[in-house]
């Protein structure tokens, strides 16, 4: 599935960048970028081996709530100084893309039904 496969590349992408984060930040900033981004392709997942179309719509509702929060804290990162304009530009760009993918996946699941 296109939108998980994005949605995994993002996480390791997050991770590789939240490594770098200031060492006051692991259990704070650093944790919660990687909890909201780890939950993105974890529910795809889950809502997928759930069977059911009803089902796997919920848990893409929560995908939008977890990259809604991604999006949040990479402003917030930029803001505090902890990532760059263009760093946080680029990973902005590519959770919208995959909101835009789960809002399409979504409106598929509701036509088949």
């Amino acid at each position: 599935m296109k939108v998980w496969e994005k949605a995994h590349l993002f996480t390791l992408e997050t991770y590789k960048i939240t490594s770098n984060f200031p060492k006051s930040e692991l259990y704070g900033l650093s944790s919660q970028i990687r909890r909201a981004t780890s939950s993105i392709p974890t529910n795809i997942a889950e809502g997928w081996g759930r069977g059911s179309d009803v089902d796997f719509a919920r848990f893409l509702q929560i995908v939008m709530g977890s990259a809604s929060e991604v999006e949040y804290l990479l402003i917030l990162s930029t803001d505090i100084g902890i990532t760059n304009t263009e760093q946080s530009k680029d990973l902005i760009e590519k959770i919208i893309e995959i909101k835009k993918m789960r809002a399409t996946l979504i409106k598929k699941l509701k036509a088949d039904s």
